[in-house]
């Protein structure tokens, strides 16, 4: 039996995003009254806070959905990459003292992480995101060859 590592992989990988960006923007839209006492405590204004609360589950939610389906999964590694990036991003703002205070860490089912391991988590997929976009893109370019 030949094992595809490339086609396993890539199919880990959407699926792993699947997860996560569904079971976050489930958590957020379960509890928004938890998610937006967690957005009051960062570093974010009222009116952007506000923003955050509606755009983050949607954002996710409408990213696991792209992935879900073969048509669109392009734009979901797009999305799951930029929405992983400004989470990184974020949180290496916040470990590197940028803000004036140091926040709760996120709320939902990332919430026992602290900001170190919150770092790490999150690198993690996003190397995952990019693997799984790259080698989308190869088998795009391959299925045109």
């Amino acid at each position: 039996m030949k094992v595809n590592l490339s086609k396993n992989t890539y199919q880990a990988g959407y699926i792993l995003l699947i997860i996560l960006w569904g079971t976050t923007s489930a958590s957020k839209l379960g509890d928004m009254h938890g998610f937006k006492t967690e957005l009051a405590k960062q570093a974010f204004s009222g009116q952007f806070s506000a923003f955050l609360l509606i755009a983050v589950p949607a954002a996710e939610l409408a990213t696991a959905t792209l992935l879900a389906f073969t048509k669109t999964r392009l734009y979901g590694l797009i999305a799951s990459l930029l929405l992983i990036t400004a989470f990184t991003v974020y949180t290496a703002l916040v470990l590197a003292g940028y803000f004036n205070k140091v926040p709760c860490s996120c709320g939902g089912v990332l919430k026992w992480l602290g900001w170190k391991a919150h770092l790490v988590f999150n690198l993690v997929f996003t190397a995952i995101t990019l693997t799984t976009l790259i080698i989308h893109l190869k088998r795009e370019v391959g299925d045109k060859e």
